[in-house]
């Protein structure tokens, strides 16, 4: 793939697309496969940036993990509980911009054996992480800041946690909370963990939790903010693990279906354990038409107009809402999306910025934005601030007659590296 790619339009929309393995899925899989009691064979494993951080990171801890690209399987054998590294050297461990590997190794090498340096890309160092640094501390962790207090890099003393009662903010991501919870069962003691302030993207920590019970370990929920954990527990290697689709990742060629044809995505449907996949229902709401199957969802075209969404459930998925809006008649406000800012780049700002170049008018609020689309959509090369989703979600525009050019579109092998490749099968000019 070049330095920028300029897709024509117009374009129609139809055929059927089989989704990568999920992201989250893929990585949450490989740690609780490496902390679990036996051997786990992890199936559609997505095989990108992000996942290739967490793979690394796991071998260099000590992990043997046998790895076909070409299948996309993945054999990995689990040490039985926490990580034992040298207590005379530093761990160095370099994350990329994997939010999934970098939040939940804090967690559990804060309570494994040995000194751990996390770090990664530049843009790494911009994500906050001080509420899951400070939750951690309550447990008794010993982590400093080797830059900027709040952000990575990290340094880990890591040293055995008892457990006990631990507070975290909700209000940032969910990832914080699915770090925290994996941990927990693997303490010495029992441990109760309470939620505090705004709660986001919610389906993530269900996500987390239907893992770990795959995994063979309990967490009792109380309330949505409130979870009893037993100490002293192990997770179990399952014999082969199949991760899902991913949700996120259908949500582009879903709504190109609604703007454009007709499509079926398989991988991810109503059995799926991503929130992600309630994207379709908000098409629905914009007037698409949509079937879903066990494993599968279909859309179909329909005339398509604005409303007022909450989507602080699916964040991700949200942003293909915006670009979705450009075609749709009448405004688009999407609300609660605060934690945009502090993803891959400040999708906010970015999404505002990239919108107004091919004519909409754009208000940027701190955790909302409204669209009002032109009523023609001008070609536009769109800005990708290294970030995958907004390639992939502005390749949209190569439904419109304009067509759009797409900058830096290798910036999708973070999670999607074959994402042009199945855009262009489905689209027909």
């Amino acid at each position: 793939m070049t330095a920028s790619s300029t897709l024509l339009g117009p374009r129609n929309v139809s055929g059927s697309i089989h989704l990568p393995g999920s992201k989250s899925i893929s990585n949450r899989a490989l740690l609780l496969a490496a902390l679990a009691k036996g051997i786990t064979k992890i199936e559609n494993l997505l095989v990108s940036d992000d996942t290739k951080w967490m793979l690394a990171a796991l071998q260099t801890l000590g992990c043997s993990i046998e790895l076909n690209v070409e299948t996309k399987q993945a054999q990995v054998v689990g040490q039985g509980g926490l990580f034992h590294a040298p207590q005379q050297l530093q761990t160095e461990l370099f994350l990329g911009n994997a939010g999934t590997a970098m939040r939940p190794l804090t967690a559990v090498l804060a309570a494994s054996q040995g000194q751990f340096l996390l770090t990664g890309e530049p843009r790494m160092f911009e994500r906050p992480i001080g509420d899951l640094v400070r939750a951690l501390e309550q447990l008794g962790a010993d982590i400093r800041y080797a830059g900027n207090e709040d952000y990575p890099p990290l340094v880990i003393q890591g040293r055995a946690l008892k457990g006990g009662a631990v507070s975290i903010h909700g209000g940032l991501s969910s990832q914080y909370i699915s770090a925290v919870l994996m941990l927990l069962p693997l303490l010495q003691e029992n441990s109760e963990l309470e939620i505090t302030g705004p709660l986001v993207s919610l389906p993530y920590i269900e996500l987390t939790l239907g893992m770990m019970a795959q995994f063979g370990v309990e967490v009792e929920r109380l309330t949505e903010r409130n979870y009893r954990v037993r100490g002293q527990q192990q997770y179990q290697a399952p014999a082969s693990y199949f991760v899902e689709g991913d949700a996120s990742s259908a949500s582009y060629f879903l709504a190109a279906a609604a703007i454009a044809g007709e499509i079926t995505v398989s991988g991810v449907g109503r059995k799926s354990l991503q929130g992600d996949r309630l994207f379709a229902e908000v098409l629905e709401k914009m007037g698409a038409q949509v079937e879903y199957a066990d494993t599968s969802i279909h859309v179909r075209k329909g005339d398509l107009i604005g409303g007022d969404f909450d989507l602080n459930a699916i964040p991700d998925a949200a942003m293909t809402i915006a670009t979705t809006a450009l075609f749709a008649k009448g405004s688009t406000t999407i609300r609660n999306i605060g934690n945009w800012r502090i993803k891959e780049t400040d999708r906010l700002a970015a999404m505002a910025t990239e919108l107004r170049k091919v004519g909409a008018t754009v208000e940027e609020g701190e955790d909302f934005i409204v669209i009002e689309p032109p009523e023609q959509i001008q070609h536009a090369k769109i800005a990708t601030y290294n970030d995958h989703r907004m390639a992939m979600c502005f390749s949209l525009l190569a439904l419109a007659p304009a067509g759009v050019t797409i900058l830096d579109p290798r910036c999708c092998e973070k999670t999607y590296p074959s994402f042009f490749q199945d855009f262009a099968s489905i689209c027909t000019q």
